[in-house]
């Protein structure tokens, strides 16, 4: 599992963005680009230079596709401005635009209603702390805040000396990146990797307020309510919290990885591992390192790549990418036999 920041240091920078970020609701007609391609001019508010995200909330807000406003972006920011600024006072709907230390983090629908990374913290760090968990590895990233606990209370020896723990995933984003989640885990004492186990395995607990009630009636709604919603949502998160280390549920992936380290790879590891760069979408760094890590591992089987992939997560360059990964693991896992033969078969 990658090591991210300390709890101190997260909690730290949470609580500066607190008095730090600030939001500002604007019709599109009031947003423009500059001619650099990089700066948002939100009026009577300043200028704010585009996050990553913000720039691909705004292509995909007004249509222009990703690929071809990177090229834009990169090649021709001129254009760039021009198509967006055409599009964005074409029309007067309101925007969100959500800023942190002079950037705009995100462009998002008006009634987009954040969930604090702050109200996370304080409703799932005294739930994990209950449970006995500790908190094996926490970041705040540019676009989520990540909260990994594990369980010494389930533990299992897979192997002779090799033992895994329970543990969660607690994620959230405040930038339109997705709403929170609560996934279960899977942690190896033996290397600290870490493997989400994906919906296709167990249940993967994606929690929302309740109801969508539609745009008409949410305009209607006190903040008094609005805040009651929220309330009830942190309760929720709270209940998936306890309820999500089960034993059940952790002896049932201990089953599958043991089955897994019965699946042999026949074909040459070079090749199948070529098989999972391509299937998965995997960069030539990540293919050369699940490679390394899988000849390292001299564990020729799905368990073994399934190990060589969760190792290859400590390596990536940022924390998003390692969770990926991470995740990507507990697909490998997941795999059908139809589906395992195609990637390791001769």
């Amino acid at each position: 599992m990658k090591t991210g920041q300390t709890l101190q240091e997260v909690a730290a920078e949470i609580e500066r963005q607190r008095g730090a970020k600030k939001d500002y609701l604007a019709p599109t007609s009031q947003l423009e680009l500059q001619s650099n391609g990089e700066l948002l001019r939100v009026n009577g508010k300043g200028n704010f230079e585009l996050t990553g995200t913000a720039h691909g909330q705004i292509a995909q807000h007004i249509g222009i596709p990703q690929k071809y406003y990177d090229k834009m972006k990169a090649e021709a920011p001129g254009l760039l401005a021009s198509n967006v600024n055409h599009w964005l006072h074409s029309s007067s709907e309101a925007r969100m635009v959500r800023t942190l230390d002079g950037k705009a983090r995100a462009v998002l629908s008006r009634r987009y209603r954040p969930l604090d990374y702050s109200d996370l913290a304080e409703a799932v760090l005294p739930e994990i702390i209950k449970a006995g968990c500790r908190v094996e590895s926490v970041a705040l990233t540019d676009s989520r805040l990540y909260i990994k606990a594990v369980t010494e209370r389930l533990s299992f020896e897979v192997k002779k000396g090799d033992v895994v723990q329970a543990g969660i995933v607690v994620l959230n984003s405040e930038v339109g990146m997705g709403s929170v989640k609560v996934e279960p885990m899977i942690f190896r004492l033996v290397c600290t990797n870490g493997m989400i186990v994906p919906e296709s395995g167990i249940n993967k607990y994606h929690v929302g307020r309740a109801g969508e009630l539609g745009s008409f009636v949410e305009d209607f709604l006190r903040d008094e309510t609005r805040e009651a919603d929220d309330r009830a949502l942190w309760m929720k998160v709270q209940d998936v919290v306890r309820g999500a280390f089960r034993r059940d549920i952790f002896e049932g992936t201990v089953k599958r990885l043991q089955e897994a380290g019965e699946k042999t790879i026949e074909a040459p590891v070079e090749e199948v591992v070529e098989r999972a760069q391509k299937r998965f979408l995997l960069s030539e760094v990540e293919r050369s390192g699940v490679l390394q890590h899988l000849i390292l591992g001299q564990d020729l089987s799905q368990f073994g790549l399934v190990q060589a992939i969760t190792r290859t997560a400590q390596d990536a360059q940022d924390y998003d990418r390692a969770t990926d990964l991470e995740r990507l693991g507990g697909q490998v896992l997941e795999l059908g036999a139809a589906d395992w033969k195609a990637l390791s078969a001769k």
